[in-house]
């Protein structure tokens, strides 16, 4: 019996350690959507996974689905967001954008746009950035909106469609009540 192997991108969202040596990973991949995976012998100096498969990573990675579940085979890091990041604030940023993924993608679901949605959002995090906790609370409403927890009505007309950097910080501040409302509201009703 042969195995199908998969290769995309992902954003290493967490890591589990299993027996001696072994590691599970939590991976939010392009294709896939959010899996875990496992490694076997990568918690060992001499693995040549170990280096790229760290929390906040941003990986190519073949995967393989077994009778247990899915296995990780060849990966090759493309960067690490938190150690690119500029300052303790821009490391914070990238914290919360992966906790934010970690909380409310959930599944084997494709969510191309998505993944594409938060890797900028990492890029744009990493450095120095003015009004930083505003551009947070617009990524939050935005990711929301996509999975469905906001309606997309309820998110500002200039938010929709643009990157993250070509959005005012004096626009963020009038819309700033509406956000945490329609924020709190979806974390309620998702009861994540």
């Amino acid at each position: 019996m042969s195995y199908v192997t998969y290769t995309t991108q992902a954003i290493v969202c967490g890591t589990y350690d299993r027996n001696t040596t072994d590691r599970s990973y939590r991976l939010f991949t392009r294709e896939l959507g959010m899996l875990y995976a496992s490694a076997r012998s990568v918690r060992r100096e001499s693995s040549k996974q170990r280096q790229a498969l760290q929390d906040f990573s941003l990986i190519k990675v073949s995967l393989v689905k077994g009778k247990a579940g899915w296995k990780i085979g060849s990966v090759s890091e493309q960067q690490n967001y938190y150690h690119r990041a500029v300052n303790q604030a821009a490391r914070g940023s990238v914290v919360k954008v992966v906790r934010l993924i970690r909380r409310f993608i959930t599944g084997e679901e494709m969510h191309p746009d998505l993944f594409d949605e938060c890797t900028a959002a990492l890029d744009f995090f990493v450095g120095d950035c003015v009004q930083r906790l505003g551009y947070e609370r617009v990524l939050t409403q935005r990711l929301l909106a996509q999975l469905g927890y906001i309606k997309t009505s309820d998110v500002p007309e200039m938010f929709i469609d643009v990157s993250l950097s070509q959005i005012d910080s004096s626009t963020i501040c009038l819309h700033k009540s509406a956000i945490d409302r329609s924020i709190v509201q979806a974390e309620v009703a998702s009861q994540l």
